[in-house]
């Protein structure tokens, strides 16, 4: 156990988790206080991030940044949902469950394992001593948690300036993006953690390094393998765009081109 929690963090995680919602968890039941719900699960992931940057410690450029992801999804959401639950004065989703003590415990042991299982991606990659150099993927998982925290973020302003105008009491959102989604902000934060997972993959690889050692032993000495290689993408399909990077061999220098 103690092996997990210093190399991976998993199962110090696992307990944080447990521990915080199950704090929030008995403030609902004694209280009938709800509105801290979603709270508690959106700063449950921010928690982790910094917990497990922090006691690592590498600060690796993929570490800091997936981690400032998620900080930033996770206030943004935290303080948008708390915020707006305190407007409304309830949560309609709890009204069978404030007094059904089995029922509530349930939804609060789901969203643990769902924050604890979300989490995991960046958990493994502040827990890892791998730094591969950024590339492709990375980018990709960026822009694509960029993407989805914009959309995420315009259909939660839009449906809420939707609910506040008196004029659209007592009908649905089909402002905006609800237009074109039912359920647009479901669908950004999706897409976002997507986002984070792609941009994780790097480290993720666990299986295909030794993969690429097998086939260097097999086909290292055909050209056209190489030149396979250097030209296409470790894991997402992608054309072959290629970079030069100058490699310094002692005295000399020379351009290689490498898979982007």
């Amino acid at each position: 156990m103690g092996t997990v929690i210093d190399s991976h963090f998993l199962a110090l995680t696992a307990i944080v988790t447990f521990c915080y919602q199950l704090s929030f968890f008995v403030v609902t039941a004694l209280l009938k206080f709800d509105k801290v719900t979603d709270f508690a699960g959106s700063t449950n992931f921010v928690i982790l991030a910094l917990l497990t940057l922090i006691l690592k410690g590498s600060w690796h450029v993929r570490q800091v940044v997936l981690s400032f992801f998620v900080v930033v999804w996770g206030l943004r959401l935290g303080v948008f949902l708390l915020m707006r639950i305190l407007n409304w004065g309830e949560d309609r989703r709890f009204d069978e469950m404030r007094e059904n003590l089995g029922k509530l415990a349930v939804f609060w042991i789901f969203q643990a394992v769902w924050v604890w299982t979300v989490s995991l991606p960046v958990t493994i990659v502040n827990a890892s001593d791998s730094n591969p150099g950024i590339e492709a993927r990375d980018i990709i998982g960026w822009i694509m948690w960029a993407v989805g925290l914009t959309i995420e973020a315009t259909a939660d302003q839009q449906k809420l300036m939707f609910k506040n105008s008196p004029a659209n009491r007592g009908k649905w959102c089909d402002a905006g993006l609800w237009g074109y989604s039912r359920h647009p902000n479901y669908f950004g934060e999706i897409f976002l953690w997507w986002g984070i997972f792609v941009g994780s993959t790097p480290v993720l690889d666990v299986g295909i390094p030794l993969l690429e050692v097998s086939a260097d032993k097999k086909y290292g000495n055909v050209a056209a393998y190489r030149h396979y290689k250097n030209t296409t993408s470790p894991l997402i399909p992608l054309p072959p765009m290629v970079r030069s990077v100058r490699l310094r061999d002692g005295s000399t220098t020379k351009n290689r081109l490498i898979a982007c």
